[in-house]
């Protein structure tokens, strides 16, 4: 095989299919808006599963290397009431590995390794059946035409509109995000409170989790129900009147659960979107997507492994393709098998969060009990 490939987007879901191209000994472009690997803070940690994320990396060679840097005590879950008592305080094994945590900045730097990035290379818009192949519109007015171009882009894919004319929608539930730094040091009660993996405490349509990262670095999510528009007399960019904001939100929790937020550094705004649960789109030759381009649904720990699953088996698939008209049906035959796996796992996280953000604490404590081993 020796076509022109493109996998628009740097995250997971493209860096795992480059990287298991890359090991068939298939070149392929990677095209990331990002000017490099280190332009904004890449995300927190993730808990890759055995049998998605860890299976995409076992194909694309690079389990071991994920063993090396991974947490798994990262696994820990406790679970408080508001008033701060502990309900539930689930530890691994030690050789529990089934869900270990690693930094999204460490997944991120383990899967580039030897890719042609280009970095700096924002999409604006892919035309497919334009000339010899797929077309592809840069921001700084650049084309380029490849055989096949991927869309892992994300949420707002720049790629799906050549495929779908579906947009994202409001869940009806908006997440909040700030940081603790160097918590061992600088807050040991704090640190004493999260363990060695994460904290949460479930309220009437609210919720507060902690999660620990690598080197002393927690982030904290605080999520709830609310409108879109629900910040409208509040300036997002002042951290303070945030804080105050989700502190009167918050009113009544434990001191020590709040202190999660009277702490915290930074906050930033990320309401949560989801595509349609059946999320599907007539085959177009030459693009298909990958990941939450495809199939974004509640961030409750399925969407990255999904993402990297899916590039892994495109790829092996890909890489066993000897014609032009086996690539196409081969990517055809991908999106109807990504389709059915992702369709059953978007009606299940969208009503986990129903759960986990619902009227009645309990339904998230259930939820819990039902995810983790006895």
């Amino acid at each position: 095989m020796r076509h022109r490939i493109a996998v628009v987007g740097g995250g997971p879901a493209g860096l795992t299919f480059a990287r298991v191209l890359h090991r068939h000994g298939h070149p392929v472009t990677v095209l990331e808006r990002d000017p490099g690997p280190d332009a904004r803070p890449p995300g927190g940690t993730l808990d890759l599963h055995e049998k998605l994320g860890q299976l995409a990396l076992d194909k694309a060679g690079l389990l071991a290397e994920f063993e090396a840097l991974s947490r798994p005590e990262g696994q820990a879950m406790r679970i408080l009431d508001t008033d701060g008592t502990v309900l539930r305080d689930w530890r691994p094994r030690p050789d529990d590995l089934a869900n270990p945590e690693i930094d999204r900045g460490q997944l991120r730097d383990l899967l580039l390794g030897p890719l042609d990035v280009r970095w700096g290379r924002g999409v604006t818009e892919v035309v497919p059946g334009a000339g010899d192949g797929v077309l592809v519109d840069f921001a700084d007015g650049r084309q380029e035409t490849f055989d096949l171009v991927v869309g892992a882009d994300g949420a707002w894919s720049r790629v799906r509109p050549a495929l779908s004319p579906v947009t994202p929608h409001y869940t009806g539930v908006t997440s909040i995000e700030t940081s603790l730094d160097d918590v061992d040091t600088r807050h040991p009660d704090l640190a004493r409170l999260i363990g060695d993996g994460s904290v949460a405490a479930y309220g009437a349509n609210r919720s507060l989790v902690a999660q620990r990262n690598s080197g002393g670095h927690v982030k904290v999510y605080s999520k709830f129900r609310a409108p879109l528009d629900w910040h409208a007399d509040l300036d997002l960019a002042d951290a303070e009147a945030v804080r105050a904001g989700l502190l009167a939100l918050f009113d009544g929790w434990s001191a020590p659960v709040l202190d999660l937020l009277r702490r915290g550094t930074a906050f930033v705004h990320r309401p949560l979107y989801v595509l349609p649960v059946s999320h599907t789109w007539t085959h177009v030759p030459g693009v298909t997507l990958l990941g939450d381009a495809a199939h974004l649904m509640p961030p409750l720990g399925v969407g990255a492994n999904l993402a990297m699953l899916d590039g892994a088996e495109l790829a092996e698939s890909m890489a066993a393709a000897s014609s032009p008209v086996d690539l196409d049906e081969t990517v055809r035959a991908f999106e109807e098998r990504m389709w059915a796996r992702a369709g059953g796992w978007a009606k299940i996280t969208a009503a986990g969060l129903e759960r986990l953000v619902s009227p009645d604490p309990a339904e998230a404590i259930a939820v819990f009990d039902e995810v983790q081993p006895s």
